[in-house]
């Protein structure tokens, strides 16, 4: 799509991020050579995307502005068979891709970065290991065995309460599947 690819897909994660990581998001908007004027432009023409009713709907929409995925599966949740594509690591975030769950309607459940296979889960042995912008949900579940998950209050939000190896209870707050603060509760 014309001025809409993989720099821009960045900036659209990145817009949320900031409410909860100005700097990190302002270095990452300076690596990519944008400001935050772009990166409001770039949100609100992803937002008229979204809303479109001509634009192509589930995985074809990110296929338009990602080019084809890396990689397609199937993910069984319970008696209902997913189907998964993701696309290569972004720039920004070495080692982890992003993927799309779909129902078996084609309509996308979840969008969120991953950890890319092979790429080893970083060492979470205390609180202070819980570094914004270096793991990912499924990280907590590899780490923290007994993790709650919640939505969030928008979509690409999400919310997982668990215990630290002291028992003090955290509540780890995502976008997109990346994680962004930890606050004990």
């Amino acid at each position: 799509m014309k001025g809409f690819a993989r720099r821009e897909f960045q900036l659209v994660l990145m817009r949320r991020m900031a409410d909860y990581q100005p700097g990190l998001v302002e270095d990452a908007m300076r690596s990519l050579g944008a400001s935050r004027t772009e990166m409001r432009e770039v949100n609100a023409r992803w937002q008229r995307i979204l809303r479109s009713r001509t634009f192509p709907r589930g995985r074809r929409r990110f296929e338009t502005v990602l080019g084809p995925p890396a990689g397609a599966g199937e993910h069984q949740i319970g008696d209902v068979a997913c189907e998964v594509a993701w696309w290569p690591p972004f720039p920004l975030w070495p080692g982890l891709r992003f993927e799309i769950m779909m129902g078996p309607d084609g309509t996308v459940m979840q969008e969120w970065l991953v950890r890319d296979d092979g790429v080893p889960v970083p060492p979470l042995e205390t609180v202070d290991d819980l570094v914004p912008w270096t793991c990912v949900v499924g990280d907590m579940d590899a780490r923290f065995g007994a993790v709650a998950h919640q939505d969030g209050e928008v979509p690409s939000r999400w919310h997982a309460t668990l215990a630290s190896p002291d028992g003090t209870a955290l509540v780890a707050h995502f976008v997109w599947g990346l994680l962004q603060t930890v606050e004990s509760v």
